[in-house]
């Protein structure tokens, strides 16, 4: 071989070699590249928006590229934000609910179509036609005609088997099938109808279906659980400007709807599972229909880098900058979440916030689409800040020109005392007024606090910190006689206020307090007879008229069941009838 020869190979040889640098160089920049700076922006986040932390997994083409803790998870113990670490996730928790849905319509058990009733045959709502017709595909896509109705069961003593059995008693707002509501108790209805059909509690199916195929191992149905946990976070929100510990927000009860915890590593194997369309674990087309739109939500909004709304099943579905994304967030007290990923770029992540009702998921979201995609970075933040900044101004003008809702110079028409008692709603439960240190206070499932007057028969739960019924107005409402016998609560902007009717003091259900009321009263020439019918309850008969019964209301008055109007009240050894143009008396006999 000549010289020249040689030489030509030599440099041919360098030639290739410094190409594949070149190219492996190119190719470790291309992964890379798109986070640079990135790190510098997660910490300016939790400083603009004052979040005590968030932890992020980014997936592309299958792969887990980025996944990352940020700021505290603890602040009192300055324990700090691991790809480990458990959050509340919220609502995104209602996509497992559909996916455990879609297992048992491929194993042949469920049809999404058919009516409800004919796996839940008790199901019941106020709206006969939707009772009939309503569809596991209907529970999922937000289109039952109900508005969310959420102070129904949030903090709520009642087990799901009765909220599923006051459901008859909410009332809609819009007709069936007509318009997009978000409804967490229809996904809680969801989540037992995978109980009753799967044979075991929505818990361990999706536990089966899902957390299992996937060894999603650190995800958790409780936050009873959830802090059993060494790498937890403790939730947070911002009070002033200041970051504030909040207290675990409990729902097992609504579980379907919105109760998983888990961490961004478990949370990006579900995120590739949907990416992926089923992985096998479900079939393509439940996992395309769940990515389809099933219900339109609105046109495009004042963000023109987002397209038209609409939902599928379990998930948001709209357009960033002209790349289809699928999504859905979750809040619950001191946590936020995202679920979020554009299928047809081969590109998802989980964001997993420790602040309530945080901003963070969204923009840090916006960021590494716009990186990964190549676009021009938007200032989310400043933007959303803009928003908020305008919002504030408009309530502060009201202020400062002093408009109210509130009529100045009124009194409430009864002494305190008289507002005292029980209220119940068939739906909602118990609400309870008492007199404390010489003012009134409201309790509904745990939460409350004092009333002050706001005017004429309104009052006003005192503004408190972190509690969830401040500035609640509680209206009270009476009868014809004049008696405080309901009140009612704006529990749900959408539909008419929620009345809880007073129920009777529990001493009139004693059979101690009963049983001296019982005997004959003299009535002009006729004798009328009072008697126990049980131990708990008393009857009444005229002369010549069957018995009837007498319904307790307070005090010493009881409404004459099946006399509307007609009442009793027992005054000494006076029987007082109260009709509803005259008041007669008997006179208890000797």
């Amino acid at each position: 071989m000549s010289f020249f020869r040689v030489i030509r190979k030599v440099f041919a040889a360098q030639a290739a070699c410094s190409l594949l640098l070149c190219f492996a160089a190119s190719a470790l920049s291309a992964q890379t590249a798109p986070f640079e700076g990135f790190d510098s922006f997660a910490e300016q986040v939790l400083k603009d928006w004052k979040c005590a932390g968030f932890a992020v997994a980014v997936i592309k083409d299958g792969k887990v590229t980025y996944a990352k803790g940020f700021g505290s998870r603890d602040l009192k113990n300055s324990q700090p934000v691991t790809t480990k670490t458990l959050f509340a996730i919220g609502s995104a928790t209602k996509s497992f609910t559909v996916t455990s849905l879609g297992v048992l319509v491929d194993q042949g058990k469920l049809d999404w179509d058919k009516p409800l009733r004919t796996y839940l045959p008790d199901f019941q709502l106020m709206d006969q036609f939707a009772s009939e017709h309503m569809t596991p595909r209907d529970l999922v896509t937000h289109r039952s005609g109900l508005p969310r109705h959420d102070r129904m069961w949030l903090n709520s003593p009642f087990t799901r088997q009765e909220i599923f059995d006051r459901l008859r008693y909410i009332e809609p707002n819009k007709d069936f099938r007509s318009t997009f509501q978000y409804q967490n108790l229809m996904f809680m209805t969801a989540g037992m109808l995978a109980a009753h059909v799967s044979g075991m509690s929505w818990e361990d199916h999706v536990r089966k279906v899902i957390f299992d195929p996937l060894g999603m191992s650190s995800t958790n149905f409780s936050v009873v659980d959830m802090q059993k946990s060494a790498d937890h976070s403790q939730p947070y929100t911002v009070v002033k400007e200041q970051i504030r510990e909040m207290a675990f927000r409990n729902i097992d009860t609504i579980g379907p709807a919105g109760s998983i915890n888990s961490n961004v590593e478990d949370m990006a194997k579900y995120v590739t599972l949907h990416m992926q369309h089923g992985k096998g674990v479900l079939s393509l087309k439940n996992s395309r229909d769940m990515q389809s739109p099933q219900m339109s939500i609105a046109g495009p909004g004042p963000e023109k880098e987002l397209g038209a709304q609409s939902y599928g099943m379990g998930f948001f579905l709209t357009t960033y900058r002209g790349h289809y994304l699928v999504h859905h967030g979750g809040n619950i007290d001191g946590f936020s979440s995202l679920v979020t990923f554009m299928p047809q770029d081969n590109i998802g992540m989980i964001i997993l916030t420790n602040q309530n009702g945080s901003r963070v998921p969204t923009v840090v979201s916006y960021d590494i689409y716009d990186r990964l995609l190549g676009l021009d970075q938007i200032e989310w933040t400043k933007r959303f800040k803009t928003q908020q900044e305008r919002g504030r101004e408009g309530t502060e003008e009201a202020k400062k020109k002093g408009y109210t809702a509130q009529i100045p110079g009124t009194h409430p028409s009864h002494p305190l005392a008289d507002y005292a008692g029980d209220y119940e709603s068939p739906a909602y439960g118990i609400a309870s007024v008492t007199v404390e240190n010489g003012a009134l206070k409201f309790s509904y499932h745990g939460g409350g606090g004092p009333l002050n007057h706001y005017h004429y028969e309104v009052f006003e739960v005192a503004e408190r910190e972190l509690e969830s019924l401040s500035k609640e107005k509680v209206s009270f409402h009476t009868n014809l006689r004049g008696d405080v016998d309901s009140l009612s609560v704006p529990f749900d902007t959408n539909v008419k206020d929620i009345v809880f009717s007073r129920l009777a003091d529990r001493k009139m259900r004693e059979t101690t307090f009963l049983q001296p009321l019982t005997g004959e009263y003299q009535r002009g020439r006729g004798t009328v007879t009072v008697a126990m019918k049980d131990d708990r309850s008393l009857t009444l008969a005229m002369p010549g008229q069957p018995a009837v019964d007498l319904e307790p209301v307070r005090g010493t008055r009881f409404n004459i069941i099946g006399q509307n109007g007609s009442s009793v009240e027992f005054k000494g050894d006076d029987l007082v009838f109260y009709q509803a143009n005259s008041v007669s008396v008997a006179t208890r006999k000797k």
